[in-house]
């Protein structure tokens, strides 16, 4: 059986549900996985230790290397250590100092302490993953954390047509409005060499599912990553999100396969999978798919239960032809 080599985009809960669901495809192909992770979360624990220690927020990281983590029961409780979440142990006494640990991932703190210790996050990434048995890769877009930045219409409802810039990550994933621009701080960050290299021996690309600006469009916005992106020989596939998020209402399907064109104009893509009920009518998505080269694939990989969710096992069933299907 040929490797199948796959690079799969993004951060957070939807880049874990596109690796869950490759997971679900290695019974029918032979697949070497790796994930390039967003590195520009400054909220909760991740920003925490971002802000009091430096280096890279290691949430999402986290969150990829256990989406990937081996099934022998071991792992399984390595993975949950990661995931566990320190709760407050006491209440604080009157004019001390709360609980520090309180609202930290396992994961997160292992990771930053593997960095420490090893003096290179791709190296720690390394380590944690051996720890969990992970069945692929995980490894930042840049070895130095970024910060988000958007200009974004209509934060304040009193001043509709008035235009702001959010600074962070946390603050363009909530808002309300309607953002007009994104940039990185610093505009230009070094890309991971690992993962360039990754994506230049890539068979194929996948970006999405998740948040459209606050994972997915980063990626494009790395000088390094995206001349990889680029000339990279593979394929490439764009798996759109059920629902519109806080930080994308008012974007449509098309609207987000447009924005991949408006922030990196040269990208081509072969293939965009959508939820057939997600959809509705697929001839908009069909003619944005269309304009990046690319031909729609509907497929229903939502969970069953209404909830805007993919499914990890029926995404997986609807990549299996795709992945494999011959160039």
């Amino acid at each position: 059986m040929t490797t199948t080599r796959v690079v799969a985009f993004g951060g957070g809960h939807g880049l874990s549900a596109s690796l869950r669901a490759l997971r679900h495809c290695v019974p029918g192909l032979d697949l070497d996985i790796t994930a390039v992770v967003t590195v520009g979360d400054d909220g909760g624990s991740s920003g925490r230790l971002r802000a009091e220690r430096g280096g890279l927020p290691p949430g999402d990281l986290r969150q990829a290397l256990v989406a990937l983590s081996g099934d022998h029961p071991a792992t399984r409780r390595s993975a949950a250590l990661f995931q566990h979440r320190f709760a407050a142990a006491a209440p604080a006494p009157e004019g001390g100092v709360g609980d520090p640990l309180v609202g930290h991932a396992v994961g997160n703190l292992l990771l930053h302490g593997l960095t420490e210790l090893l003096g290179d996050p791709v190296a720690a990434l390394d380590h944690a993953g051996a720890m969990l048995g992970a069945v692929g890769r995980v490894l930042p877009m840049s070895r130095q954390p970024v910060g988000i930045e958007a200009r974004v219409r209509g934060v304040d409802p009193a001043h509709p047509d008035e235009v702001r810039t959010l600074r962070g990550q946390h603050q363009v994933a909530i808002t309300s409005g309607t953002v007009e621009s994104l940039r990185l701080t610093p505009a230009a960050p070094a890309a991971c060499a690992e993962a360039v290299a990754a994506v230049r021996a890539a068979d194929w690309l996948i970006f999405g599912p998740g948040s459209w600006y606050t994972s997915v469009l980063p990626h494009l916005l790395v000088p390094g990553l995206a001349d990889a992106i680029v000339s990279s020989p593979a394929r490439r596939l764009v798996t759109l999100n059920l629902v519109a998020e806080k930080e994308t209402s008012g974007l449509s399907l098309p609207d987000h396969l447009d924005t991949l064109r408006r922030y990196l104009p040269e990208l081509k893509v072969d293939m965009v999978l959508a939820d057939s009920t997600a959809v509705g009518d697929p001839a908009p998505v069909e003619r944005a798919a269309e304009s990046l080269g690319a031909r729609l694939v509907l497929a229903p990989v939502a969970v069953p239960d209404g909830t805007p969710c993919h499914d990890p096992a029926a995404l997986g069933a609807a990549l299996v032809p795709v992945l494999g299907a011959d160039r």
